[in-house]
């Protein structure tokens, strides 16, 4: 229906029934025909019309086991007085045509407080339009130069041309996210070895370049991030995953949430048993421990390089000492070789054996006493508030950071499943594998 603004003030709407079929002409007539006289000379259907100080009424029906309903508009320019008078009259009418008929004046509409709600609400539109220009056009000179840079750092790797941070080729550990947005987000806060999947078709040089480096999965909080982490799982060797918070996505959240994401990060395998996602079989053990050694060597020939400074500045004198990473070989190889087979650590195999497969923790004291049984994602949290706490046994992966927080608080042994990606070994805390204590 089309309301002239210039002249229309109010709309009159009602609602009509009728025991019957009507059509739209069979309600005008009525209109017409029962109103006639009824009002006076000045308030005619008629008349008014013939003054364009009513518009034209419009009907809609519908005809349904053999009854009809429907609404009526019509667009006045009376005052409102005039205007209520003339929709009480439309109630006055019982028939339409051959049919027995009701019409119920539903309100009366100021067009003019419906146009104003309009301009109010566009104006609040441009308003906010207004300031949002405003915030980009304050910006400082250095965020636009630094975001120009991180766009410009961005480069693709492989044949599938993924995007990518500059230093993914190079890095010993590196991150994978969903898109490139994420990487750009990622790069503005100084991570540079981040690599974009685009979408849940998994590129076979990211699957080729997760056997080779330390692999983070980072993905967004929502079902979308759900199912391109399950991808991810069951295609490449992901070797730890974190998740932006809840509904958030990793290209819109500041940096201290992607830090604290990346923080919180926890072994996938462990991620893929708490919520129940099924792995694909994969020699996961055969390419962590290749990462893991990949990295020992670096460490190696970074000591032998210190070593070979230190001789230089003595003079070239010649060292009598044993060759420094040979040492540090021999006493890998050690650790690997010792075996404890105490009554101790054969409760502490029968208690692995219990919580196997239950994701669960036992922690022990310093007499060997029983202090708790807590889920495993319950397990850093309560080390890092208790000091009681001597010997954990539990049914997950040991980390790295697992073993920097026992280290801290005191913690003498931690035997789990398996070993994880750990780098630097303390000398303070036992560690041992089921593998180790069958």
């Amino acid at each position: 229906m089309v309301i002239d603004p210039a002249t229309t003030k109010y709309l009159i709407k009602a609602n009509i029934k009728a025991d019957g079929i009507i059509e739209k002409s069979d309600v005008v007539g009525a209109i017409f025909g029962q109103t006639e006289g009824l009002l006076g000379d000045e308030l005619d259907l008629r008349e008014l019309q013939r003054s364009a100080r009513v518009g034209r009424i419009e009907v809609e029906l519908n005809s349904k086991n053999g009854k009809s309903e429907g609404t009526i508009t019509l667009p006045t320019s009376l005052d409102k007085v005039e205007t209520v008078i003339l929709a009480a009259a439309f109630e006055s009418i019982d028939r339409v045509g051959p049919c027995k008929a009701t019409i119920q004046a539903d309100h009366v509409e100021d067009v003019r407080v419906a146009r104003r709600k309009k301009v109010i609400e566009r104006a609040k539109e441009l308003l906010n339009k207004v300031m949002e220009e405003g915030k980009i056009d304050g910006e400082s000179i250095s965020d636009n130069v630094r975001q120009s840079v991180q766009i410009e750092e961005i480069t693709n790797y492989g044949p599938d041309h993924c995007p990518a941070g500059p230093h993914i080729e190079k890095s010993d550990a590196i991150i994978i996210v969903e898109g490139r947005r994420d990487v750009i987000n990622l790069l503005k806060y100084g991570i540079k070895n981040v690599i974009a999947v685009g979408g849940t078709n998994m590129p076979k040089s990211v699957i080729d370049l997760t056997h080779e480096r330390i692999t983070t999965a980072f993905v967004d909080g929502d079902r979308g991030g759900q199912l391109i982490l399950k991808e991810l799982l069951q295609t490449a060797d992901i070797d730890f995953v974190a998740r932006a918070p809840q509904t958030r996505e990793v290209e819109e959240i500041p940096q201290k949430l992607i830090m604290k994401a990346l923080k919180n990060k926890i072994p996938a395998e462990q991620y893929a048993e708490m919520y129940d996602i099924k792995l694909e079989k994969k020699n996961t053990e055969k390419t962590t421990e290749r990462k893991t050694e990949k990295i020992e060597d670096k460490i190696e020939e970074k000591n032998e390089q210190i070593e070979k400074a230190i001789d230089k500045s003595k003079n070239n004198k010649k060292d009598k000492s044993p060759d420094k990473p040979k040492q540090i070989e021999n006493k890998k190889k050690d650790q690997k070789q010792k075996k404890i087979t105490t009554e101790k650590q054969k409760r502490y195999l029968k208690t692995l054996n219990d919580i196997s497969g239950s994701l669960k923790a036992v922690l022990f004291d310093e007499n060997d006493n029983k202090i708790n049984k807590i889920p495993v994602r319950q397990l850093t949290d309560i080390l890092k508030k208790s000091d009681k706490i001597s010997t954990v046994v539990f049914d997950g992966i040991i980390t790295q950071r697992l073993l920097d927080i026992a280290n801290s608080k005191n913690v003498k042994e931690i035997i789990g499943m398996k070993m994880g990606n750990v780098v630097k070994m303390p000398s303070s805390v036992n560690v041992l594998t089921k593998k180790d204590l069958e």
